[in-house]
């Protein structure tokens, strides 16, 4: 992972407020899934949770991680600290996955880019939630202040989940990736200050996103 920078001090000042409310508890369905960071040892069932997903599931990603040397390559750059990566493990399968992608030595050194990608059996089972607070407190200790998102404008519920967070549209890619039957597909860019973001998150009871 990236050397990591202070928080902001928004989020040092968020994590000082009393924890007046408590984090709901797991869901019974999602209590035998584990989040925890990407390693080698889950090549072989990340490579098959990719090629479960429908191959639309995947157009947001720069690169279709469903092909074996593309998988390589981001286990690689987690492994070696170019990327905070994280799955959703239930027993031996993956369940879930999500990155933080993000580039210190651009012009933009502030700011990530959330992917978060679940199989249907993990949907609507608070999964998605739990991965992408980890994602959201990876995001804080490495000082980012500013996450975007990315996906195909017919996802509406991923977009919907990502508004309720208070991410709004700020852009529209029109033709901006082809699927594999080359047909195109616009791509909508959400974004929100990582601060704002954790403020929701409290104000929901979620106070311990780091911990679960």
């Amino acid at each position: 992972m990236t050397k990591t920078k202070s928080a902001p001090k928004a989020g040092a000042a968020a994590a000082k407020k009393p924890a007046a409310k408590r984090a709901p508890a797991k869901s019974a369905e999602s209590e035998g899934v584990e989040i925890r960071p990407l390693s080698a040892g889950d090549e072989r069932a990340l490579l098959a949770f990719a090629r479960s997903l429908p191959a639309h599931d995947l157009l947001f990603l720069p690169r279709d991680i469903s092909e074996p040397k593309v998988l390589k390559a981001w286990i690689r750059e987690s492994e070696g600290g170019g990327m905070m990566s994280l799955v959703a493990a239930e027993g031996d399968a993956i369940v879930g996955c999500g990155a933080i992608a993000h580039d210190p030595l651009s012009w933009s050194p502030h700011v990530g880019e959330l992917r978060v990608l679940l199989g249907a059996g993990a949907r609507g089972k608070g999964v998605g939630r739990r991965l992408t607070q980890r994602l959201f407190a990876l995001a804080v200790e490495a000082g980012l202040q500013r996450i975007v998102a990315q996906m195909t404008v017919d996802q509406t519920a991923a977009i919907a989940v990502f508004e309720g967070l208070g991410f709004r549209a700020e852009a529209m890619l029109r033709g901006h990736v082809k699927d594999r039957a080359g047909k195109r597909h616009d791509i909508v860019i959400l974004g929100h200050e990582v601060a704002d973001v954790l403020a929701r998150l409290e104000a929901f009871g979620v106070v311990d996103a780091t911990t679960r």
